[in-house]
């Protein structure tokens, strides 16, 4: 049985390294990983000496495979919503306005890309896969990805994740804008960290007003509440017990739409 995993943080100069560290579970979140990425966060918001972060994943096969199914996912069946995410206006570093790259060293879906789509920068592996698997198993993304997934890519391409569920290579994720390089993975972290200390090298305080007008202005934080209420629905359903349960048990959901 895999661990609860963690999340560490580590401060070099002026850049913070954040690492989803469950690598025996593709750095799937638990309820305590999450806790401690947002701890996490906070830290780096709160430290006015570090002027990017990075985030990536734990070994070389996943940067995150999104919520632990067996775990997180049932307990926001049984109603947990908001206990797990308290303000319905803020996702994966919509307050942060120091820079974060995205070293993506291998599979990223589910909450795994949400967490991405917080990111500025994504350097990627060239065996990186990104996917939402979500609707396959009764659910959707409820982590910001129906406001921030269209803004950032085509429609069609958005479309193409939140409504089949199919993943997509490296290759396709850059050609679309997804993410900004791929690279052999022995090369994706440092080349994050070397662009996150490349930013640093910036005006500090020109770099977070850039990026915080660009996010204030998308003005998202009503569309996040509008995902957060029809989220809950969806989680209220007979189909969003069923998949969880079904891809536990190793077995086809037997979806009633209900």
């Amino acid at each position: 049985m895999s661990s609860t995993g963690d999340v560490t943080y580590a401060v070099d100069g002026a850049v913070a390294l954040i690492t989803l560290d469950r690598p025996e579970a593709h750095n799937a979140l638990t309820v305590p990983m999450i806790g401690r990425l947002a701890e996490a966060t906070d830290a780096a918001r709160r430290d006015r000496d570090v002027l990017a972060v990075v985030v990536t994943g734990a070994g070389d096969r996943a940067f995150c495979a999104g919520g632990d199914l067996g775990e997180l996912i049932p307990r926001l069946t049984a109603g947990e919503l908001e206990v797990l995410i308290p303000d319905p206006t803020k996702r994966f570093f919509s307050d942060l306005f120091t820079p974060v790259v995205a070293a993506v060293n291998g599979i990223c879906v589910a909450g795994g890309l949400e967490l991405l789509l917080g990111t500025d920068l994504r350097i990627a592996a060239e065996h990186a896969v990104f996917g939402l698997p979500e609707v396959r198993w009764g659910l959707v993304p409820g982590g910001g990805t129906h406001v921030r997934l269209p803004q950032q890519v085509p429609w069609a391409f958005a479309m193409q994740l939140l409504l089949t569920g199919d993943h997509v290579t490296a290759a396709r994720a850059h050609e679309v804008g997804l993410v900004n390089e791929v690279l052999p993975g022995d090369a994706v972290l440092q080349r994050a960290l070397d662009v996150a200390h490349g930013l640093a090298r910036n005006g500090p305080l020109a770099v977070r007003t850039a990026k915080e007008i660009a996010v204030r202005a998308l003005g998202n934080e009503p569309r996040f509440a509008l995902e957060t209420a029809l989220n809950r629905q969806v989680l209220a359903s007979q189909d969003a017990v069923e998949g969880p349960r079904a891809f536990v048990e190793k077995r086809d959901p037997r979806f009633t739409g209900r």
